[in-house]
């Protein structure tokens, strides 16, 4: 990798999530409160069981909660510099992977079915090898994504 090239063109790709660790401690908040209510009210009314399901309702929504703001952590970063592209790949659970392609061999292919109106994965694709990028990004913003990898590859020096 050229570090000292201060020109290289980046990207860097998240997954997005609208709910802030603000808005879920709020949101978790309102659904215990509403849970201890309808619990409180059934457990008044002789069925207590109920009572019990309201705080496994509870539970599940933090553990769904909890595994999506886990999948959030993923991050890929695509570098391109005079000579190659970098792709960089955090995912939770797995050790950061790098892949490496000579700039002028490598191609973005974006998987489309027009007839259907329908956008698929994005590929880098280089001597036999079709990498995926972005697989957590919205189709539209894959379309982006291959738009401006195309123009960036095609810069004669970046």
């Amino acid at each position: 990798m050229d570090t000292g090239n201060s020109k290289a063109w980046q990207a860097t790709l998240t997954p997005h999530r609208s709910l802030t660790r603000q808005g879920f401690l709020a949101l978790m908040l309102i659904v215990v409160a509403v849970n201890l209510v309808v619990g409180g009210l059934f457990v008044a009314l002789g069925a207590w069981p109920v009572a019990g399901f309201a705080g496994l309702d509870i539970l599940i929504i933090w553990w769904a909660f909890r595994a999506n703001f886990a999948d959030a952590r993923q991050m890929e970063q695509i570098s391109i510099t005079d000579h190659e592209l970098i792709l960089d790949k955090v995912r939770k659970d797995k050790a950061q992977e790098q892949q490496r392609f000579v700039r002028r061999w490598v191609r973005v292919e974006l998987e489309e079915d027009r007839e259907r109106e329908l956008i698929g994965r994005l590929l880098l694709v280089s001597g036999g090898r079709r990498v995926p990028v972005g697989e957590f990004l919205a189709p539209e913003e894959r379309k982006t994504l291959a738009e401006a990898l195309k123009s960036a590859l095609a810069i004669p020096r970046i």
